[in-house]
């Protein structure tokens, strides 16, 4: 891709109707240290409860409209757009707008150790693509990487209501579901190298992938892997 290209594809981007979204939210972010001095932490278990159980919801209804629409296709990998497969792409992309809330009830009850530079990437990128995937690319051969992508939210946010209704008892399955979300980034991966050999895909979704598999790669060894090799690390941490 040369540089024209490159910056068209920047300018496509700063006029989405994310885009003012999406530097509100690291604006949010860049300004989270000061709300956490200058306020208490509040309590909001309820809001929680409902927003987390509210996204799983959501996630399975976009999980079963990608499937849907993949399956009513003439083949995955196929670029005919359908008005059903549209307003499923439009669903998800306000899940995504939903879905910053995590962020916000972070900053919200001084959970500041939690945004993390995955939590952030992660957010605010899928923000945009999102929104990218509705407005320019509404087809079966990205609806591929979102029928994984809505799986492993609608566990994800089940897991995230469980612990929001008893954050005394937590259920045991969180290592578990880090490497789900780890074995979605390999099949996407691989379905997208795939899709770049054969289909034309963009190499930018190569490289998101990577850095999304390197990231979550490298969480799952400091939470899991690491812990059990250096036990001491986590007495000097309490």
């Amino acid at each position: 891709m040369n540089r024209a290209m490159f910056l068209m594809g920047l300018q496509h981007v700063i006029n989405l109707p994310s885009f003012p979204l999406f530097c509100a939210y690291l604006l949010m972010i860049f300004l989270s240290k000061f709300w956490q001095k200058w306020t208490k932490p509040l309590n909001l278990k309820p809001l929680m409860i409902l927003h987390n159980f509210t996204c799983c919801l959501a996630s399975m209804y976009t999980l079963y409209g990608f499937i849907n629409g993949l399956y009513n296709s003439d083949y995955i990998y196929s670029k005919t757009m359908t008005e059903e497969l549209r307003f499923v792409y439009w669903v998800y992309w306000m899940t995504k707008i939903i879905e910053l809330l995590d962020t916000v009830f972070m900053v919200l009850r001084h959970r500041q150790r939690q945004i993390s530079f995955l939590h952030i990437y992660h957010h605010a990128s899928m923000l945009l693509l999102s929104n990218v995937g509705y407005k320019y690319f509404p087809y079966p051969n990205i609806a591929i990487f979102l029928v994984l992508n809505s799986l492993v939210h609608v566990v994800l946010y089940f897991y995230y209501g469980l612990t929001a209704v008893m954050p005394n008892n937590p259920p045991r399955w969180r290592k578990q579901l880090t490497q789900m979300q780890i074995l979605q980034f390999l099949l996407d991966f691989v379905l997208a190298s795939y899709g770049y050999m054969y289909h034309n895909f963009c190499f930018y979704g190569l490289i998101y992938g990577i850095t999304m598999t390197y990231l979550f790669s490298n969480f799952y060894y400091h939470a899991y892997v690491r812990q059990k090799k250096h036990p001491e690390d986590k007495l000097k941490s309490n």
